[in-house]
């Protein structure tokens, strides 16, 4: 067994509620409790290192069941992370940038890149160094405010960084297609501000999201643009 899976054994063979109370307190707060079991799930299925927080929880609105839940979804630090471990990853190209744009979006003016584009080196086992290359737009990916106050502008962080969350999206998409292995489900940062299940039918009222209230959705985007701002 190599050092990283020891410290990973490690790691998960901390009692459970021990490791709930640890990752409230530090990584996750304010998370309710089933939600950091859910983290301690999935790092056990996936070998991870939770105190690592290599995924994150994410508030979402479920059209299906018609409220909001949370999800654990990994965040671009795990792939890095899984494509490093593979002895494959050959590095990135540097981050390219469109053309800026100046919008007013629900009231709200901001500027913004019209899209990124980045690519992923991966060095096949002859050698050869191939080219994984991705390009995201910022309107795509962008997230909402959404909550109470129903907007459609971008969120604190999408704001506050639109270079720097458009770059972990394009990163991410190149990551998995240079290495499928990591799986396709998208990044915390990707879905951050959507919403889960199919669209609403054009014809079929639209189902309005809950009203959160306000104190718990600043902590929630609180606590998901603090682990945001740490990678």
């Amino acid at each position: 067994m190599n050092s990283i899976a020891t410290i990973e054994s490690r790691a998960l063979a901390i009692p459970e509620q021990e490791a709930i109370h640890t990752l409230r307190s530090s990584l996750y707060p304010g998370a309710a409790v089933d939600s950091v079991k859910l983290v301690l799930s999935y790092c056990r299925a996936a070998g991870l290192d939770p105190f690592q927080k290599p995924v994150h929880i994410v508030p979402m609105w479920d059209r299906g069941s018609g409220s909001m839940r949370d999800v654990v979804m990994p965040g671009i630090g795990l792939y890095r992370t899984q494509a490093s471990r593979s002895g494959e990853y050959a590095g990135m190209s540097d981050v390219e940038f469109g053309p800026d744009v100046t919008e007013t979006i629900d009231g709200v003016t901001l500027t913004y890149p019209a899209w990124c584009r980045v690519a992923v080196l991966r060095r096949l086992p002859t050698g050869e160094i191939v080219s994984f290359p991705a390009k995201e737009f910022w309107k795509e990916n962008y997230a909402i405010k959404g909550g109470k106050e129903k907007s459609t502008a971008p969120n604190a962080m999408w704001l506050k960084r639109p270079y720097g969350q458009l770059a972990k999206c394009v990163e991410a998409q190149a990551l998995r297609r240079a290495f499928p292995e990591i799986g396709s489900q998208p990044t915390a940062e990707e879905m951050e501000g959507k919403a889960l299940g199919p669209e609403p039918d054009a014809q079929q009222p639209a189902q309005a999201a809950p009203t959160i209230p306000e104190p718990r959705r600043r902590e929630l985007q609180a606590t998901f643009s603090q682990c945001s701002d740490m990678e």
